[in-house]
């Protein structure tokens, strides 16, 4: 089956990548061809909605792992939405991402985001004075 990548841009330097099918050897280069010229510009949240992935392989794991230290780098943010049985399974068993990371719905993902935005500009007001 082939992935359906869908790139949403919700706001300045926000994003939700919705996935739908099998992120596998044949699938994550066209993946990331769409999602990775988005860490030109300056990304604060990348949300990856999984309730379409039905299938991920060693290699879409180490397109995620990419995303995440390359977002980290720029102070950014990446969570996963909507992880299904057998892929959450996956992700439990590498244990690549921490439990932070990962939310039910898009919903709880932004709410989640938007806190951490509000915390890290006080901060960075804060050492500014």
């Amino acid at each position: 089956m082939p992935l359906k990548t869908t790139v949403e841009k919700r706001g300045e330097g926000s994003y939700l990548v919705r996935l739908h099918g099998r992120l596998d050897t044949a699938t994550t280069p066209g993946c990331e061809k769409k999602i990775m010229p988005l860490l030109k510009e300056k990304v604060r949240t990348l949300v990856l909605d999984a309730a379409g992935l039905d299938y991920i392989s060693s290699v879409g794991l180490r397109l995620i792992l990419q995303l995440r230290k390359s977002l980290e780098a720029g102070k950014g943010k990446l969570a996963l939405t909507h992880l299904q049985p057998p892929v959450a399974r996956v992700f439990e068993v590498a244990e690549i991402l921490p439990r932070t990371d990962v939310f039910d719905t898009v919903e709880s993902a932004d709410i989640y985001l938007d806190a951490l935005q509000r915390r890290e500009a006080v901060k960075d007001f804060d050492e500014s004075e």
